[in-house]
């Protein structure tokens, strides 16, 4: 069988795809795409699909109902450049191999993350982990300035270690969360749509949401069927709890909802989503074959 190829990804190859400031995601190889996924599936489905809508019904079946493994054939591997403390909210994500650049064995670049004044914000009221308003101009910029000049005092400190001849490994450990750093990772699609769903999400910070988004770029590219199926049935999908439905099912009744303070606030922001989804075209029905 010859190797799938994507005119869409092999375009988007070795580009970098620019994120914040100094930083990039960069496509550097795939395996398989939507056709992989519709191969390794008829292994359990027979035949079954043989044109592209059929594909994409077929497609659109598998994720609707967490036939999950078809879309773990289809691998991507990524250089990227991001600053050390994005990278350790990247790292939870454990299902996918990684190598990055090691401080002991290379002088690290005096390249750090400066956000822009817009995304300058002071501490939200009600979210422990976010962002509230944004600073006003003349106090971001105040708030940039401290952060380039103690970015500035620390890697001179480095340098100056690294001078006098301290080992690496030792001299780099004052240097910030703020420093960019590297590496290549390779993960396979359905534990990528996973970290694209909950990196590109609103509740995410900002700056991993710029690289979810970089990543879904490529994840489009590599598997457009996947990709419209996977914003279709998870992105686009709201799930509700036991309590949530059945303030649903009261309301469509025409009662109230029944819920009060905080679940009734996360009741109502998945309410707006439901009343903002717009679904994609429906793909044809797929019959699995009976048993």
């Amino acid at each position: 069988m010859p190797r799938i190829t994507v005119p869409e990804a092999e375009a988007l190859l070795d580009q970098e795809i620019k994120v914040l400031d100094k930083g990039f995601v960069r496509l550097v190889d795939y395996m398989g795409g939507d056709q992989r996924i519709v191969q390794s599936a008829r292994v359990s489905y027979g035949e079954g699909t043989k044109t592209v809508r059929q594909d994409r019904a077929l497609i659109h079946y598998l994720l609707r109902n967490w036939h999950t493994s078809p879309f773990e054939q289809v691998q991507l591997t990524f250089h990227c450049k991001m600053p050390i403390f994005i990278a350790r909210q990247w790292i939870r994500h454990r299902t996918a191999r990684l190598n990055e650049i090691s401080g002991r064995y290379s002088v690290m670049k005096d390249e750090f993350y400066v956000p822009q004044p817009d995304k300058v914000s002071f501490q939200s009221k009600d979210n422990k982990q976010g962002r509230g308003e944004v600073l006003p101009l003349e106090e971001a910029m105040a708030v940039i300035a401290q952060l380039e000049r103690e970015q500035k005092e620390a890697y001179a400190g480095y340098t100056d270690m690294l001078d006098k001849g301290v080992a690496r490994e030792l001299a780099r450990t004052n240097l910030p969360l703020s420093l960019y750093t590297e590496w290549y990772w390779q993960i396979d699609l359905h534990n990528l749509f996973h970290f694209i769903r909950l990196r590109a999400d609103a509740h995410a910070q900002y700056e991993i949401r710029a690289y979810a988004d970089a990543l879904a770029q490529c994840a489009k590219a590599v598997a457009p069927m996947a990709y419209e199926a996977f914003e279709e049935h998870i992105v686009g999908s709201i799930s509700f709890s036991r309590a949530e439905s059945a303030a649903l099912a009261r309301m469509l009744a025409g009662g109230e909802a029944g819920l009060e303070e905080r679940p009734m606030k996360i009741f109502e922001e998945k309410l707006v989503k439901l009343r903002a989804a717009a679904p994609v075209e429906a793909p044809d029905d797929f019959v699995p074959p009976s048993s």
